[in-house]
């Protein structure tokens, strides 16, 4: 009686054992099929990886790659359409950091979420390979992943050695005048992008992504190039003239002084995605011509 006891305690178990494990392995196998974004970056990411028939929705400012214009728009940052989320039935919703209240309401619904904030260069690499696993292109990211990281090693090597312009990089300022001006401190992808380019951020001490610079602070910290990203092209002739004049009035800036005013136009420079390897080798350029 008791051996048969024995036999039956350890079938249970064994039955236990399979029902556990065969549910572990059709989760492990559940990849979402409806995807809404809420972050561009997240967007690039999950098309450069072959996910892009998993995506559903977009927010307002998806611009990449063309493809996403033909997507439903459910909102931003700061006006996320919940209503227009929720109607898209989707099983996978990216969101950013600060969107508390979105995540609440998925959550709410039972819908899962992925939480994003903007860090350094390496945190995209690792942003990839999560959204690898998640979506189910594990290999696909690393492969990704393993190009983005081969190209910014070449653009290391070519400038190895060289001298390190201090650079002032803008990311943000008053059309045509030198108010409201926002630059890249000492911590962020946009630093990381500049220092594996070749240059050294003028605002390195200040360990934050974004500085408010004042004209008064740019002429002490005296940049030997100012480099100012925007995510749309300037037309060259009068308005590139206008903008460049804008410069004109720091005239004892070494930058200035010696023409090193550059724009670098394009969503490479300013969307932390898969794009960033296009960006660094860009700032290579301008920085060591």
């Amino acid at each position: 009686m008791a051996a048969r006891q024995t036999i039956v305690t350890r079938l249970t178990a064994v039955a236990f054992c399979v029902a556990a494990c065969t549910v572990f392995v059709s989760h492990a196998q559940t990849n979402p099929q409806r995807i809404v974004s809420l972050v561009p970056a997240l967007t690039e990411m999950l098309f450069a990886i072959g996910a892009g028939p998993q995506v559903v929705g977009v927010s307002s400012y998806d611009r990449y790659p063309p493809s996403v214009t033909s997507l439903p728009r459910v909102g931003a940052l700061l006006d996320p359409d919940t209503e227009r989320i929720l109607s898209l039935t989707p099983d996978l919703v990216l969101t950013y950091g600060s969107q508390v209240d979105l995540q609440t309401q998925m959550r709410r619904a039972s819908i899962p979420t992925f939480d994003y904030r903007h860090g350094g260069l390496d945190h995209i690499l690792v942003t990839i390979r999560q959204l690898g696993q998640r979506t189910g292109h594990i290999n696909e990211a690393n492969a990704l992943v393993s190009g983005i990281e081969t190209r910014i090693q070449a653009v290391k090597a070519r400038v190895v050695g060289k001298q390190r312009p201090r650079t002032l990089l803008v990311f943000s300022r008053e059309p045509k005048t030198l108010r409201n001006i926002y630059v890249s401190g000492g911590s962020g992808f946009l630093r990381d992008m500049l220092v594996a380019a070749g240059g050294e951020d003028v605002f390195e001490d200040i360990g934050r992504e974004s500085v408010q610079a004042t004209t008064e602070t740019i002429l002490i910290r005296a940049p030997e190039v100012i480099l100012e990203i925007r995510s749309e092209n300037i037309p060259a002739g009068a308005e590139l003239d206008s903008e460049l004049q804008s410069w004109s009035r720091l005239s004892t800036v070494p930058a200035v002084k010696n023409k090193r005013v550059y724009f670098v136009t394009g969503q490479q420079m300013t969307v932390p995605g898969p794009r960033v390897a296009d960006g660094v080798e860009r700032m290579a350029k301008v920085l060591h011509p």
